[in-house]
């Protein structure tokens, strides 16, 4: 068995981005196939979660099963920022889920998820609006 870590995981999508128009990205369709999300599956809805939930499907994590990136509150163990480990903790926001990918400065962190510009990439985010900070193994 190869093991690998949720970031390694989640960078083999960088770059994995919405299509413009009626069609949309297969991964992102299988993504919320495994939430409660109802069909149809499109990528215009907001899949930040779907992506989490895929990429913890693919490492045998536990996995919120909701598209709703808030559910990633009530999956793990609640940790402090400060206890975050790079590329192996997922932060929550009220409407946005990624995995942490290191400080930026007093006020920005970086984290790599989907949905981020409409794509699986690394941004800054506000460490005011963070909701929690989750360890999931």
């Amino acid at each position: 068995m190869i093991e690998t870590s949720l970031y390694q995981t989640a960078l083999r999508y960088l770059g994995v981005k919405e299509i413009p128009g009626a069609k949309h990205h297969p991964w992102i369709q299988w993504a919320f196939s495994l939430t409660k999300f109802p069909e149809p599956w499109t990528d215009e809805d907001a899949w930040c979660s779907a992506a989490m939930n895929a990429w913890c499907y693919d490492l045998g994590l536990p996995r919120s099963g909701s598209a709703a990136a808030i559910s990633w509150l009530e999956v793990g163990q609640e940790i402090r920022l400060d206890q975050a480990v790079i590329g192996e903790d997922i932060i929550v926001f009220a409407h946005h889920v990624g995995i942490y990918a290191g400080p930026m400065n007093e006020k920005f962190i970086k984290v790599l998820g989907g949905n981020q510009s409409n794509q699986v990439c690394v941004s800054p985010y506000e460490i005011g609006l963070i909701r929690g900070v989750r360890r999931l193994a």
